[in-house]
């Protein structure tokens, strides 16, 4: 018989004295322990149907939602001409030289800092609070320097208003199809913008038309969170008014800012960058694009699929 050398401390069990002791058939209820013979694995547990199609349920695109400024136009330069005309209303000066936004600067800023208010107040706390006609000197009170902030930002949305009701600006390509197929496939559509509500509505009724803006399953813009992007809290409102999960909405965004927003929110983010964009960093996003002029809506819901199925 041959030698079987065992690990110190492991000993055999006692060997039975009749064939009783061992199990009559495989079939039999009683079980025999052989310490030397690894288990089997049990078979796993076959997914019922409907679990088995809940993979490609939760990838259903239910929801398509829209950023405005950079996707549904491209406004940036147009915000920035309106600012540089605000700042001359009010004759703002920093270091007693008058304030004028240059193109490079202000392309920086806006993909760094979303929100008019928020844009302002970094710079002044950035490069001095400014001397004005609003304030012979500069503000030093939080009030001061909010009731400063808050009067040039109305007079440059008013300002941008004029802008946009001029009938110069025209939508960027594909967006008007996009929503059209959306709904006509039974999708929910949104827009949710950092900018001030007054002006977002006033860009849509002019670009997008009255019959898509009413049909708007649901429309957010900065007034309505208290957090501006790339805080994720206005797509995190959107999907519980729109009744959706995260990884049921696909978001078009044009800027690493927006695309922040919507990942930190669960949502898959695909990008429509603009000239002053296009350089960003977009490693996050599922697609990017120069526009969504040959985009379908059949795209966009298998680029979901690749996506959730990825995770």
């Amino acid at each position: 018989m041959a030698c079987m050398f065992l690990p110190q401390g492991l000993s055999l069990p006692p060997r039975p004295t009749n064939l009783s002791a061992f199990p009559s058939s495989p079939s039999s209820s009683s079980s025999f322990f052989n310490p030397l013979s690894p288990a089997l694995p049990r078979p796993r547990p076959r997914r019922s149907l409907a679990a088995r199609g809940a993979v490609s349920v939760s990838c259903a695109l239910r929801a398509l939602i829209f950023d405005c400024d950079g996707v549904i136009l491209e406004s940036e330069h147009l915000h920035r001409q309106a600012y540089n005309e605000a700042f001359a209303h009010f004759g703002v000066r920093c270091s007693d030289q008058p304030l004028n936004w240059g193109l490079e600067f202000y392309d920086e800023l806006q993909n760094q800092i979303g929100g008019g208010k928020p844009k302002m107040r970094w710079y002044f706390k950035e490069y001095g609070w400014p001397s004005s006609s609003i304030f012979e000197k500069p503000p030093e009170s939080d009030e001061d320097r909010a009731k400063l902030i808050d009067t040039i930002q109305d007079w440059k949305t008013e300002r941008y208003k004029d802008i946009i009701k001029s009938g110069t600006v025209k939508p960027r390509p594909g967006v008007l199809r996009l929503m059209d197929e959306a709904k006509a496939a039974g999708k929910k559509l949104a827009v949710c913008s950092a900018a001030t509500k007054s002006s977002v509505i006033l860009c849509l009724e002019n670009l997008i038309g009255m019959d898509r803006f009413q049909g708007l399953d649901c429309f957010l813009a900065g007034d309505d969170v208290k957090e501006k992007k790339p805080n994720p809290s206005i797509y995190l409102t959107a999907a519980k008014k729109l009744d959706v999960s995260g990884t049921e909405c696909l978001v078009v965004e044009d800027s690493v800012i927006g695309l922040q927003a919507a990942t930190s929110a669960g949502m898959p983010c695909v990008i429509s960058y603009t000239s002053s964009t296009a350089n960003q960093d977009f490693k996050e996003a599922i697609a990017k694009y120069p526009d969504m002029g040959n985009v379908r809506l059949t795209d966009l819901e298998q680029l979901l699929q690749s996506a959730v199925a990825a995770k």
